[in-house]
């Protein structure tokens, strides 16, 4: 089979290997789509903290089971699943008690052990999720951001019924601005600095969406939620700016969430954030509860993928993708790799 391996900063192979063995406990699977995010990026330009070269990439993923391993049950041939790329130990505190998500020995498939961009991949039955037979391999692909960005909603325990602020509009945050409603949000407004993702986000029925640059953060609060402002603001950008203006605006005594990773040491006020009594907290990836949800919400109607779809690439040109991404990064939402050209296109 052929897969793929960046070995150095802008640089893939593409390498003829045996297709894997699998174990007992463990499932074969056709590869049909990858989607390329914001940490793979980060890979491709050199600036991952926490993955070496060589490297095959590959953890937001749509496949097709075609071979069983013995013990494996509950799965079959031929059917439609995507791959929950968490590798975790099962012994440590977090693991112990369920939050293997934050497994002191965590590793993620395509940064710090072999991703899934191959013809075909073995994997623990365990981390496989099936998905609906309605649902396309290219849906498929986006639910592990989008299982993100479930996991963040619910990070906000009080989400139903609630009046959200979402600082950065990129795919997370039209994904998260969508998973708050779907789960019972009240009003969600989303902000940017690009009136072309603001207007995607519109599309995708944020009810406010706020250019930045040309309106006050902390109007904008009160203009369109009331004002008693936001119960939760979430930082999708994860820069100074933007937490700054989460800090200095958030109504007293309410929460913030980072959900975005901050490319270098933060430089904020914690001065105000203590004496407003202001909830900072956090979200680390998902668990597979929120697959099921990521899953029952897209296909309740509830969350809208597509639109959030902006190009698609053969393997081959895999290389491609990312030029693509580094020339139109204002207007590129999610690029899809398209491993198996005989099924659907986006």
């Amino acid at each position: 089979m052929i897969q793929q391996v960046m070995t150095a900063p802008k640089k893939i192979e593409f390498r003829e290997v045996p297709v894997p063995e699998i174990k007992a406990d463990q499932v074969l699977v056709k590869i049909m789509k990858i989607g390329i995010c914001g940490s793979d990026i980060h890979v491709y330009h050199g600036t991952h903290p926490f993955t070496s070269y060589p490297v095959t990439q590959g953890h937001e993923v749509s496949a097709k089971v075609v071979k069983l391993g013995s013990e494996v049950q509950g799965l079959e041939v031929g059917q439609k699943v995507t791959i929950e790329p968490q590798v975790y130990c099962g012994e440590c505190y977090p693991c112990r008690h369920g939050k293997y998500n934050l497994c002191e020995k965590l590793k993620v498939m395509g940064f710090q052990t072999t991703g899934t961009a191959s013809e075909y991949f073995a994997v623990d039955a365990s981390k496989v999720t099936p998905i609906p037979e309605s649902m396309t391999y290219s849906e498929g692909t986006m639910l592990e951001p989008l299982a993100v960005t479930v996991h963040a909603a619910k990070r906000f325990p009080e989400i139903k019924g609630a009046k959200v602020a979402i600082l950065g509009c990129g795919p997370i945050g039209i994904l998260l601005a969508q998973s708050c409603k779907a789960l019972g949000a009240d009003k969600v407004m989303i902000t940017d600095v690009s009136d072309y993702r603001l207007e995607l986000a519109k599309k995708c029925g944020v009810d406010f969406a706020v250019n930045t640059k040309e309106k006050d953060f902390g109007e904008a609060l009160t203009e369109c939620l009331g004002e008693d402002k936001a119960d939760v603001i979430y930082d999708c950008a994860g820069n100074d700016i933007t937490m700054g203006q989460a800090i200095k605006y958030a109504r007293k005594g309410s929460t913030i969430i980072l959900v975005a990773v901050f490319g270098k040491m933060a430089t904020v006020d914690l001065a105000v954030l203590n004496d407003h009594e202001l909830d900072l907290n956090t979200t680390m990836m998902y668990r597979h509860e929120d697959y099921v949800d990521a899953i029952r919400l897209v296909n309740e109607g509830k969350i809208q993928l597509k639109p959030l779809m902006s190009k698609e690439y053969a393997f081959k040109d895999y290389l491609e993708a990312y030029q693509y991404i580094d020339d139109n990064k204002e207007t590129t939402m999610k690029v899809l790799i398209d491993v198996d050209s005989s099924e659907e296109n986006i």
